[in-house]
């Protein structure tokens, strides 16, 4: 398990990071996000060792970060980084080379990696020559050509489309399968919401939610339910301590008063006592076709979480 525990970072008079904590479990993909200037890769070179912290620590499996655990890593930094008149094969297995790995080691990587990005036609390729897509793709493979123990990636989808998407993401998956520790920055919250078993949500410096995807909407949407009903669900309008926040008929989106004024267990008990008093009396009126805790997107918690 890779943890940043209480990690601080000033530029000048500016402070970059405030006591930053988060966890990346073994096999678990994790996704960092935040709005452009929020930390995120300002963190993941603390990590990496590309920048020292002022205050803070990083480790791994409970014990200090050293150059040798770092060597370890796979790091792809938002920046294109490979030599744009190398042949896209050669480059990766020279990568592979100063990591260590023997000519053939490397070069049978190199050929996998390839592979399962869909490069192999572009092997003989400069870098120079690849669209801006293939380019990233060549970017990840740099990254994973040494096997890495831990994955750090800063925006490794970016400009890809939803085929090179796909690809990408079966090969991440797979070094999670392995129990490898993953940890990338995206944009696109779409993907992360896809992909991730973890989130991380960072803004102004500050670590403003993490934890998994479901502790994150039952966290956020443990307010508001959805009921179906087979008859009209008007009534729920004078409903003591519910608001209607959405009303179609038989469909009703309710929202608990008060639920958000609490926090943690005592405002999801809160919630669940009114909502079960909904429940009872809405299958007194009627057949109930369905009835659950609202499930916000990825995009809708990290709205929240960031105004």
């Amino acid at each position: 398990m890779l943890e940043v525990a209480n990690v601080s970072r000033s530029f000048g008079g500016r402070r970059a990071l405030d006591d930053v904590s988060f966890t990346v479990g073994d096999g678990r993909m994790t996704g960092f996000v935040g709005g452009n200037g929020a930390g995120k890769t300002t963190t993941m070179r603390i990590i990496l060792g590309v920048l020292s912290s002022d205050a803070g620590s990083v480790s791994l499996d409970g014990r200090a970060l050293t150059p040798a655990d770092r060597a370890l890593f796979g790091y792809m930094p938002e920046e294109r980084g490979l030599y744009p008149k190398m042949k896209v094969a050669e480059q990766i297995v020279y990568l592979g080379r100063l990591h260590g790995m023997s000519r053939a080691a490397a070069s049978s990587n190199t050929e996998r990696l390839l592979q399962s990005l869909s490069l192999t036609e572009r092997a003989d390729d400069t870098v120079e020559s690849l669209s801006l897509g293939n380019q990233q793709r060549a970017q990840i493979a740099a990254a994973l050509v040494h096997d890495p123990e831990v994955l750090v990636l800063d925006e490794p989808f970016s400009g890809l489309d939803p085929i090179a998407v796909e690809s990408v993401q079966g090969v991440l998956t797979e070094y999670a399968s392995r129990g490898v520790p993953v940890l990338f920055s995206s944009h696109q919250l779409d993907i992360v919401e896809r992909i991730c078993d973890d989130l991380v949500v960072i803004a102004g410096g500050s670590i403003r939610a993490s934890g998994s995807k479901t502790e994150l909407q039952a966290e956020h949407g443990g307010s508001r339910y959805e009921i179906e009903l087979s008859v009209d669900a008007g009534w729920l309008r004078d409903v003591d301590g519910v608001t209607v926040v959405d009303f179609d008929g038989g469909y009703a989106l309710f929202e608990v008063n008060g639920a958000a004024a609490t926090s943690g267990a005592e405002a999801a008990a809160d919630a669940d006592a009114v909502a079960q008093g909904v429940l009872a009396e809405a299958l007194r009126r009627g057949h109930v076709r369905r009835f659950a805790p609202e499930h916000l997107s990825l995009t809708q918690i990290f709205k929240e979480v960031v105004r």
